[in-house]
């Protein structure tokens, strides 16, 4: 017996050191029980205390048949490599949601002046601004709502239902004739589109432990991408009656409606993206799931393997994750706080950029047209992209996800402060400039957002990821409600202040977005930001 427990005491030192390898660990055990008792090296009463800690480690004696995500756990045993394909799906549904948030933002400045319920060029803006926050509102009011559904009825029935409510209402807002029906069609959009807090969680549940970065790093990149390639359509195919001639009549459909055919090209992408969405595999489980996560720790196998009455203290959390308020995992909040506040900064600057470089130069502004500021934003777009699939990993390996974050706020401060430098320039040097600063901007913003996912998804468990994610997107889309609203008042009220004494004009508008970056980044350091 002497021998027997030098062999556990040699095993349980494996486990500590290898807790990333659980299958390796599983099977050594499993082996190493079953030999000591066919050797009759061990009582009746010990066999039958061994059991229950080999049974512990066989996860796959606890697949359910006809459970879909027992299912989808079977097939990401079997992946080898990298998950392209599960990865791809996720980062097209993204994208379907994705290029209706800020598509309208390079014409909204023309449209809202086009509806003539701004008296004066420096009022644009302040209307702009709640055309801009109303999607945004709507999905605050309701993320709670469709988290709580994709927990209890699945992802992919609220995945179906987000990318088609697209379909509807993005149409809708393109045939939008006065003010009053923009405002209510993209506050409905908002409403029924329950699609990104699900999706961070499915991202996690289809791809393996190891990969899950990955599928969250697919949803931050898709998502920015969505944020930068919308707002390309936006200014390439609004108006197109003035851009296209040729093709299209001034006393033709989309003569009359300009802002149409950019939300019609997204609209049939969803149309396309909502059919597909019919074949994916759910990853919900449907039914309570008994099985240990790869994290077993040390006290729970002792417990197993001594018999122990206590309750195990499992990762998947059914004693005490579960249990336990998602208000009071402070992991949680913290990162969805700082989340938050990096949510306001980012909507509200790219609220204030179409509309600071669509503003004539009298104002401050660039005098670029929506065709000017697609262009722009699609050269941001293919760059981020680049930057996203292949940089963004191997950074993280290094630094860190926290470290990130830091970093990528502070060099936002003083890039933001050289914007107004950057319109005082004119030609090619303005156009080299702008691009190279764009770029930057939104890259550093998306690696923000890609930490803040990581840490948010590791601090809660499977079963509280769609809820977990709901709260994150309420409390995010408050903020991002507030962003373009009160992008467009500061800027409205820049507009009128040129020549002030202090901060006069656009200094004014980048000095209050550095503000909130350094409040972001403040908040990403002890004992504010906790991780688990």
């Amino acid at each position: 017996m002497v021998g027997v427990g030098r062999i556990t005491s040699k095993v349980e030192h494996v486990q500590l050191q290898n807790s990333n390898t659980p299958l390796l660990f599983n099977s050594g055990f499993h082996l190493y029980l079953t030999l000591f008792q066919l050797c009759g090296g061990a009582s009746r009463q010990q066999k039958e205390m061994a059991e229950p800690a080999r049974n512990l480690l066989l996860p796959k004696d606890d697949y359910v048949e006809g459970c879909p995500g027992c299912e989808v756990d079977r097939l990401k045993e079997t992946q080898r490599g990298l998950p392209i394909k599960q990865v791809l799906t996720v980062w097209i549904v993204v994208l379907s949601t994705a290029l209706t948030i800020s598509s309208l933002f390079p014409f909204l400045y023309f449209m809202v002046r086009d509806f003539h319920i701004a008296k004066r060029e420096e009022d644009i803006g302040f209307y702009a601004g709640f055309i801009g926050c109303s999607f945004m509102l709507g999905r605050a009011l309701t993320s709670v709502f469709w988290g709580t559904i994709a927990d209890r009825y699945g992802r992919k029935p609220v995945l179906i239902i987000g990318c088609a409510m697209v379909v509807v209402f993005n149409t809708l807002f393109g045939l939008s004739v006065n003010f009053w029906m923009a405002l209510t069609t993209r506050f409905l959009l908002g409403s029924l589109n329950g699609v990104l807090g699900p999706i961070k969680a499915y991202a996690c549940e289809i791809v393996r432990e190891e990969h899950q970065s990955l599928g969250l790093s697919a949803v931050s990149t898709s998502w920015g991408i969505g944020l930068i390639i919308g707002p390309a359509l936006g200014g390439f195919f609004a108006q197109p009656a003035d851009k296209f001639p040729g093709i299209f009549a001034t006393d033709s459909f989309f003569g009359r409606f300009p802002y149409f055919l950019p939300c019609l090209i997204i609209s049939i992408f969803a149309f396309v993206v909502t059919i597909g969405c019919f074949w994916l595999p759910e990853t919900l489980h449907s039914h309570k799931s008994e099985r240990l996560s790869s994290q077993v720790s040390n006290d729970s196998l002792e417990s197993a393997y001594r018999g122990s009455d206590e309750k195990l203290d499992v990762p998947d959390g059914r004693e005490t994750t579960s249990k336990k308020s998602l208000i009071k995992n402070w992991p949680l909040m913290s990162s969805i706080i700082v989340y938050c506040v990096f949510s306001l900064h980012d909507m509200a600057y790219t609220e204030i950029f179409s509309l600071w470089a669509e503003s004539s130069r009298r104002l401050g502004g660039l005098g670029y047209s929506t065709e000017d500021v697609g262009t722009v934003l699609a050269i941001s777009g293919f760059g981020l992209l680049v930057f996203q699939s292949s940089l963004y990993p191997i950074v993280e390996k290094f630094i860190g996800t926290i470290m990130i974050l830091r970093v990528a706020g502070v060099i936002s401060i003083p890039l933001l402060t050289s914007y107004h430098y950057i319109a005082m320039l004119s030609g090619i040097t303005l156009s080299i400039l702008l691009n190279c600063a764009s770029l930057l901007k939104n890259v550093l913003s998306i690696s923000i957002v890609t930490g803040l996912f990581v840490l948010q998804n590791r601090a809660v468990v499977q079963d509280q990821r769609g809820a977990a994610n709901g709260i994150a997107m309420t409390l995010m889309s408050l903020f991002k409600a507030i962003g373009p609203a009160a992008g467009g008042m500061i800027f409205s009220w820049a507009q009128k202040r040129l020549h002030a004494g202090f901060l006069p004009g656009d200094l004014m508008v980048f000095f209050i977005l550095n503000v909130i970056e350094a409040i972001g980044v403040l908040t990403t350091f002890k004992p504010f930001l906790a991780v688990k």
